[in-house]
């Protein structure tokens, strides 16, 4: 019997949201009716300045008054493909008191809802998943990863089109890498009128990213081994 492909390892749902919680610049606060646009995240990410908490057990007239809010995290792709909008993050919950967009402590909120939605859709994510998920030793490192691969190897994104199966489809007009964590590199293939994601794992998961290099390397010789093909973009 002949045996199905098996998938390439990809982040799971947790470690998704909880990479781009880990490496966002900014968020949106949506509470009493009111948007509020967040930059001071850089260098500690969302989890820096947002303390998460089980929901309280305590009667609603004992915990007090408590003021709902929505906090919204956009995924954006650091090269400059087609469609640079890879996910979103939308964190729910509820807030001791009224937000201050002054204030520079952190805040506490106590969670009702974390949903990661992408290309696959949309998924619900627990807090007991958030607080158990490793943070990706890539995730706050990515946007300089890939920008080094696109700005400073071009040759070495259009030879790692070797690796890719099935074979793409002729006429690529552009490769640029999209992403990358802990198990693989994705590339994003454009076309005329669409674009392919294609995923190339690694041969092992990353501990550090000190170690990413190696797998690189690995990867791209694996690449020069093969013949070459007839579909890289002229």
């Amino acid at each position: 019997m002949r045996r199905s492909p098996l998938r390439a390892p990809v982040p799971t749902a947790a470690e998704r949201a909880r990479s781009i919680l880990a490496a966002a610049h900014s968020m949106t606060v949506v509470t009493d009716g009111r948007h509020t646009e967040v930059r001071r995240l850089d260098g500690a990410g969302a989890m820096g300045h947002v303390h998460l908490h089980a929901p309280s057990e305590e009667p609603a007239a004992a915990a007090g008054e408590r003021v709902p809010v929505r906090l919204e995290f956009t995924d954006i792709a650091p090269t400059p493909v087609r469609d640079r909008l890879r996910a979103r993050v939308t964190l729910t919950g509820l807030l001791a008191g009224p937000y201050d967009p002054e204030s520079t402590e952190e805040t506490c909120v106590e969670f009702g809802q974390c949903v990661l939605e992408d290309t696959d859709g949309r998924t619900y994510v627990t807090l007991p998943e958030l607080e158990a998920t490793e943070l990706d030793p890539l995730a706050t490192s990515e946007a300089g990863l890939l920008t080094h691969l696109a700005d400073d190897h071009p040759e070495l994104v259009l030879l790692l089109l070797r690796l890719v199966r099935p074979l793409p489809e002729r006429g690529a007009r552009r490769v640029l890498p999209l992403a990358i964590d802990r198990h693989g590199l994705t590339l994003r293939l454009e076309y005329a009128r669409t674009h392919r994601d294609v995923r190339l794992p690694f041969g092992r998961p990353v501990r550090h990213v000190d170690h990413v290099g190696p797998q690189i390397q690995a990867l791209q010789a694996a690449a020069r081994r093969l013949s070459h093909t007839s579909i890289l973009p002229s």
